[in-house]
């Protein structure tokens, strides 16, 4: 099979997925994850960012978390400045 590169996009949501896990990780499940935590975690990830990972590869981050034993369960948007925040859960 041929090596397939990443596109931008799919590096950051690859990027985000993993950030998630982490606070999954770390905090149990099930947790609820703000974007200030993530921003923590890697300053990469802007709000604008984030909410154009979850609607154009919203598959590659349910495949990573699927593969840590977590599921993706929400995803709340409230707009610009009222924040975001997904709820991961177990699997």
């Amino acid at each position: 099979m041929a090596f397939k590169a990443k596109s931008a996009t799919e590096t950051k949501a690859a990027d985000l997925a993993s950030a998630l896990v982490r606070i999954a990780d770390r905090e149990g499940t099930p947790v609820s994850i703000g974007v200030d935590q993530l921003r923590r975690g890697n300053p990469r990830l802007t709000p604008l960012a984030i909410g154009q990972m979850y609607r154009k590869h919203r598959d590659i981050l349910e495949a990573d978390l699927a593969e840590r034993g977590y599921a993706l369960i929400d995803y709340a948007d409230q707009g610009p400045g009222r924040g975001m925040e997904f709820e991961i859960g177990a699997a």
